[in-house]
């Protein structure tokens, strides 16, 4: 199947950098890939990558602080209005809470979390998942002499699939009772694979006492 570089679905002409390595290390039926058979080259191939798709993203963040609204922060604010020296102040740069991982992104989903709390009381389940390395998906796709450690992209694209899948047994097939709400987070563990904590909040009264 051949894979195509284009831009025409996200309505621009430019492609941003993860984009671009997404395209470089998919895999093709009718070519070799040499990227994914160096195993722990790969591994720091794919840290290298992360490392500048992250640095691209904060220099967008750099460039654009008024596209972001940043003037609008009242610490920048108070300085100006008690009349400080701005040139203590300095060049504030706010980093946004768009960037994966920033300290304003982990208070938004804080937030967002104790409102579910808050709204509808605390939840009734709290269903762990973690990838499986010898999930026959997996498994399928290692060409000769590769393990499942050496193509963590592979782990990541089986784990999401089958994330997907369990949410929606969870939340639209109703095993458990019609959800109410739901929330998870999804971090890689110390050994290499990813895993997923889930809290869900049924409609019905859960009764732990059913629970075989």
């Amino acid at each position: 199947m051949q894979c195509i570089l284009n831009s025409e679905s996200t309505g621009t002409k430019k492609v941003s950098m993860m984009n671009f390595y997404a395209y470089r290390i998919m895999i093709r039926n009718n070519s070799f890939n040499h990227i994914l058979n160096t195993r722990q080259l790969f591994h720091q191939f794919i840290v290298d990558v992360n490392a500048k798709i992250e640095a691209e993203r904060l220099l967008y963040i750099r460039l654009n602080q008024n596209k972001l609204q940043s003037e609008e922060y009242i610490h920048l604010k108070d300085d100006v209005a008690t009349e400080k020296n701005l040139d203590d102040i300095g060049k504030m740069v706010i980093l946004h809470s768009t960037f994966t991982g920033s300290p304003r992104q982990m208070h938004e989903y804080t937030q967002d979390a104790m409102t579910y709390v808050r709204s509808y009381g605390r939840p009734d389940l709290f269903i762990t998942f973690t990838c499986n390395p010898a999930w026959p998906e997996i498994k399928k796709e290692l060409t000769h002499g590769q393990t499942s450690t050496d193509r963590h992209d592979l782990l990541a694209r089986a784990f999401r699939q089958k994330h997907q899948k369990l949410i929606n047994v969870l939340t639209k097939m109703d095993v458990f009772g019609e959800t109410r709400c739901w929330m998870y987070s999804i971090e890689w563990q110390k050994r290499g694979l990813p895993a997923k904590k889930n809290l869900q909040k049924i409609c019905r009264k859960f009764l732990f006492l059913k629970i075989s």
